[in-house]
């Protein structure tokens, strides 16, 4: 892996040592750099869990991903800057409380003077790494996060009172996460199917881009725009997300003849 390219894709030098601090700026600078995003889904772009292609992808040509992506390339990151780091699969908690399918989520544990779990392919959740021994609260600029036990030794992490996922404590190979990625990317009973995101935090909240509607959260004020036209949606995507497309993402539902990247242009200004 060529680290330093990596490194100035956060924004980020090499640092000094490989402890908390450090860990605490690179999960920070991940979330705010690389989005959360499932355009491959809706470009036709394969998902290979390869160190290599991921690299390509989220490095070279500044892409973000999601959480098997993300994740799975930001643990690399850490095993090559000298951290002990494993993945582990989570069932993620559906809004009726019911659990997702197993390696519904791939999340990174770091073993530093205890477990912390380190986050960067959620969405929104916890900016600074948790301590997966605290029986606490965890106040976190996301809000309030708790470590709670679960059945046959996982763990439940729970945002501001709403269960998140479920954790397994067996470390896991990227590979074991290959075939759920397959069905994320493919069933039309994925979320990732069902809808079109591209998401990060910011200093003042976060923006979002849901299939034509950019959203931005600015001190917990809500502006939402539409976006008509297909150089609207690409400066959009560049401005706020640093990603320069050639095509766009057909949103769920739409056919390419029909989707908003082959209507005629509006103007709409986008800042």
């Amino acid at each position: 892996m060529d680290v330093d390219a990596y490194l100035d894709r956060l924004g980020v030098g090499w640092p000094a040592a490989a402890d908390l601090a450090t860990l605490r700026l690179l999960q920070e600078r991940h979330l705010t750099a690389v989005p959360f995003e499932n355009l491959s889904i809706h470009l036709g772009e394969p998902i290979e869990l390869d160190e290599e292609a991921l690299f390509d992808k989220v490095v070279r040509r500044r892409r973000g991903g999601f959480c098997y992506e993300l994740n799975g390339l930001f643990a690399a990151l850490l095993r090559e800057l000298g951290y002990r780091v494993s993945l582990r699969a989570a069932q993620v908690f559906r809004p009726d409380g019911t659990l997702g399918p197993p390696l519904d989520h791939a999340a990174v544990v770091v073993e530093l003077d205890e477990p912390w779990l380190v986050e960067v392919g959620f969405g929104r959740f916890a900016r600074h790494p948790l301590r997966l021994s605290g029986v606490d609260a965890q106040a976190d600029p996301e809000g309030e996060f708790l470590v709670l036990d679960a059945p046959h030794g996982d763990v439940d992490i729970v945002l501001n009172g709403k269960p998140q996922y479920r954790l397994e404590r067996r470390p896991r190979p990227l590979a074991d996460f290959v075939p759920m990625a397959w069905w994320q990317a493919t069933s039309p009973l994925s979320n990732f199917t069902r809808s079109l995101t591209c998401s990060r935090p910011t200093s003042q909240g976060r923006v979002t881009l849901s299939d034509e509607r950019l959203i931005e959260t600015v001190d917990g004020v809500r502006h939402e725009l539409r976006l008509t036209s297909p150089e609207a949606l690409r400066t959009a995507y560049r401005v706020y997300f640093g990603m320069t497309l050639t095509r766009l993402p057909v949103p769920p539902g739409e056919s390419p003849l029909t989707s908003t990247a082959a209507r005629p242009e509006t103007a709409v200004n986008v800042p």
